[in-house]
This record gives structure tokens, sequence and C-alpha cells, in this order.
């Protein structure tokens, strides 16, 4: 059972920065970041493989970087300068799986426990 430990987010303002990370507890193939926002179904934010390879949903595409570190079995999200919006607001789930995540699909093996991402205007 991989374990997913995330930290980061928090309240902040529009415009303002973005960094989440997540922690897993052994090296896995997949690794991302879900967003539910409220009233609104989950949501794949953005995916990165082992071999770097990455996938963005339109909604945060040129606006946030989705990057790991496979020393550390560790993902990053981070919003890009001044791009953070209100519509940004929800609970993001670090989530992993030994194969690709995918768009459109709220499927993972792994999840993590949610972190609060409250943008205010």
């Amino acid at each position: 059972q991989v374990q997913l430990v995330e930290s980061g987010g928090g309240l902040v303002q529009a415009g303002g920065s973005l960094r989440l990370s997540c922690t897993a507890s052994e090296s896995i193939f997949a690794m991302g970041w879900y967003r539910q926002a409220p009233g609104k179904q989950r949501e794949l934010v953005a995916t990165i493989t082992a071999t770097y390879r990455t996938i963005y949903a339109d909604s945060v595409k040129g606006r946030f970087t989705i990057s790991r570190d496979n020393t550390k079995n560790t993902v990053y999200l981070f919003s890009n300068s001044h791009s953070l919006e209100p519509e940004d607001t929800g609970v993001y789930y670090c989530a992993a799986d030994k194969l690709q995540l995918q768009l459109g699909r709220v499927s993972a093996a792994y999840w993590g426990q949610g972190i609060q991402v409250t943008v205010s205007s």
C-alpha cells in the first residue's frame, strides 16, 4: 500500500502563488493532482509520469506546472506567476498509480487525504 503525504495549500489571494507537494512512501510510475471544487465533481488537474511526461487539464494549462523529484518520490504543483484565480478554489488530492492517470477519469490506485486551497478575490 503506497502512502501519500501532502503539504501546502491554505488561503491565497488571487494572483498569488500556489505550491503543493506530495511525497509517496515508495516509487510509483504516475503521480498527479486532482481537484474538487465546491459542488463539482473531482477532476484531474495535472499528472506526470516517472519519465516526466505531463498532461494538464485545459483549465490550468499555461497557469500551473507539475514537476517531480524521483529521488524523493515527490510531486509538486505550482501556479505560475499571477495566474491563480478564485475558480482554482477546491480540495486538491494527490493521486498515484502504476498506470498513466487520465483526463476525464477519476481513477487512481492511491489517494492522499486532500488539501484545501481557497483563492480569495
